[in-house]
């Protein structure tokens, strides 16, 4: 294990300015080779230190959340699915607040495009839309990067504590109101 991490290192080394760029771009090649996004900020803090890490991926996940704007209009099915996936798991007339986004972001298992496309939703303006998804990408990339190596030596107990206190933290951040349109809460089945 020893020699293929230092294996990696002289690769960074040797590869220069091309490093942070294949980094970069394969952040943007994440989404397509179903890559976990936390996995992808890990490694960059390994690679590249915390804090160019953190820049790094910043970049790249701003990148792929521009990349998801300009085509999940042009892509219905997809479009409809995240709406879908969406109402099942947040409920039809929920929308996530940005606080709510950046804390479940930091959930592994959460869909990262799913909210992705919550902030679309919510952000009809592509100023709001990557204002708050630089927001909301900040605390992934940091927390991932900065606490990469710390994260392996959890225990499972530790990991569920955490899980549990993000959970929290999503419960306290929700929004408050709901309002469902006048046709749609007496609408005929």
């Amino acid at each position: 294990m020893n020699d293929q991490l230092t294996m990696l290192f002289v690769m960074v080394e040797t590869a220069g300015i091309l490093a942070p760029i294949a980094f970069i771009l394969f952040h943007i090649l994440r989404q397509f080779l179903f890559i976990p996004v936390p996995l992808v900020c890990l490694t960059g803090g390994i690679l590249f230190g915390s804090f160019f890490g953190s820049v790094f991926s910043m970049i790249g996940l701003m990148l792929s959340s521009l990349i998801f704007y300009m085509l999940i209009n042009k892509m219905p099915k997809t479009h409809k699915k995240l709406s879908k996936l969406k109402k099942r798991w947040f409920g039809e007339y929920r929308n996530l607040t940005v606080g709510q986004v950046a804390v479940l972001r930091l959930i592994p298992f959460i869909h990262y495009h799913l909210l992705n496309f919550c902030l679309i939703e919510r952000n009809k303006s592509f100023q709001d839309y990557m204002k708050h998804t630089w927001i909301t990408n900040l605390p992934l990339a940091i927390f991932y990067t900065v606490f990469g190596e710390f994260i392996s030596r959890f225990t499972p107990s530790m990991i569920l504590l955490i899980l549990f206190s993000l959970a929290i933290l999503v419960f306290i951040l929700r929004e408050k109101v709901t309002i469902i349109k006048w046709k749609e809460f007496f609408k005929t089945v």
